[in-house]
């Protein structure tokens, strides 16, 4: 078994081959997505299994290439009424040589180069999963690392607001029913720290699976989502743009029109088939001290069947194709637009959290300096602190369920943001002639 590592010197080969550039440092000392990326491309088993398939896509294209071999046949004879002083012996070689018609090898061959370019496209289809699924996975994992440090301050926080509390129970200058609903916040906020931690460890093994290593391989490696890409917010045009270029390079709806082409040539090769090899054939007999030669030609006479079986199978195939390869831009219409609508909302609502989470900032801030001036004590700033980490908490769970929403997007799309770069120009060309979308 291949012992997958990091700090492999093979992978550090093949990162430096595939984004031209070297690490001065093996391993680097953090991870970002990009470079993550490519970690998956060369472990992720599943990357291999694509391969192979097309692996043997290509080798139906030699068979397909192949003519038939020629054959000869071998029959002695024995004349038992002989009576004659010669051998009773008649030795038979025979000879036959298939020659196809209608340009059946041709057909063929078209048929399986359709084959091979659609599982070639499929393993493009299949590298965009393994990005996805890596994608999700670093996302949850940043957002539970930084979740743990955030509800640990809560719980802090929380711990602050109820020693001071008790203060003043103590002191007469509160209720107990106050310090118990502050005693069970603390309770559940110690509790979902703890849920986070066990988070994490999840989000790091699930991490492990999409890079296709062990969780061992990721021990003292700093790991960041950097590079995953968050907020993008597309103009009416720049989505109308992105749609029609996404439609036409998806590996998978390539892939479908590929599977289309190969059914159409299918079809062909079936009409075709109504057309009867021909076999030419020549034989040679010893008969009786008689050397004697025949030459045959042969055909398939076509009159019990026209091969329509054949024919009405390749046709509802194609139309079985043309159904799924329309079904397929359909739904990749409907996943843009649904995800589009998505990563708006969830960005909408980073920005309103971001924006309450200033506010309680500036609270903050303003109760430390009441603190310093006297004008505030100190049980008005803890409470402000733990409001301040809430919002922190909140806006983390906010931020990673845009990250996930742009990238479903960006699946939708197959085309990474940072490749869409060229869609300003584009908008702007469309500006007049795209339909609403």
């Amino acid at each position: 078994m291949v012992h997958r590592s990091l700090a492999a010197p093979e992978l550090r080969d093949f990162l430096v081959k595939n984004l031209h550039h070297d690490f001065p440092q093996w391993p680097p000392p953090a991870w970002d997505f990009e470079t993550l990326n490519w970690v998956a491309f060369y472990y992720n088993p599943t990357l291999d299994v694509a391969r192979t398939q097309w692996e043997v896509a290509r080798g139906t294209i030699v068979t397909a290439g192949e003519s038939p071999n020629p054959t000869v046949t071998v029959s002695p004879g024995y004349d038992f009424n002989s009576g004659t002083a010669k051998s009773p012996w008649f030795p038979s070689v025979s000879f036959d040589l298939p020659i196809e018609t209608a340009g059946k090898r041709e057909k063929r061959l078209l048929v399986s180069n359709w084959n091979a370019e659609s599982a070639r496209l499929n393993v493009y289809a299949t590298a965009w999963q393994v990005r996805s699924q890596l994608r999700q996975a670093l996302i949850d994992y940043g957002a539970a690392d930084r979740r743990v440090h955030a509800l640990r301050e809560l719980s802090t926080a929380q711990k602050h607001v109820l020693d001071l509390l008790v203060q003043r129970l103590n002191a007469g200058a509160v209720a107990t029913d106050e310090i118990s609903t502050t005693r069970i916040a603390l309770v559940k906020a110690e509790a979902e720290a703890g849920d986070a931690e066990q988070q994490l460890a999840m989000a790091r093994s699930a991490l492990a699976q999409a890079l296709g290593v062990p969780v061992s391989a990721l021990a003292d490696q700093q790991l960041s989502d950097a590079g995953v890409a968050t907020g993008q917010v597309l103009s009416p045009q720049e989505l109308y743009a992105a749609r029609q270029l996404s439609l036409e390079n998806r590996a998978d709806i390539l892939s479908a029109l590929a599977t289309y082409q190969a059914s159409q040539a299918t079809l062909q090769l079936e009409i075709a088939k109504q057309w009867p090899d021909v076999h030419v054939g020549s034989g040679y007999l010893y008969d009786l001290g008689e050397n004697k030669w025949d030459l045959t030609i042969g055909v398939e006479l076509p009159v019990i069947n026209m091969n329509e079986g054949p024919i009405a199978e390749a046709t509802a195939s194609r139309r079985a194709a043309a159904a799924q390869l329309i079904a397929l831009q359909a739904r990749v219409i409907g996943e843009i637009d649904t995800a589009a609508a998505a990563a708006a909302a969830a960005n909408a609502t980073v920005a309103s959290l971001r924006q309450v989470s200033g506010e309680l900032q500036q609270h903050l801030d303003r109760m430390r300096a009441q603190l310093d001036a006297g004008e505030a004590d100190q049980l008005d700033y803890q409470t402000s602190v733990l409001d301040l980490n809430t919002g922190a908490v909140a806006l983390i769970e906010a931020q990673a369920r845009a990250a996930t929403a742009t990238g479903q997007l960006e699946d939708a799309f197959q085309v990474p943001f940072a490749d869409l770069a060229p869609l300003e120009i584009a908008a702007h060309a469309l500006t007049s002639s795209a339909p609403s979308p």
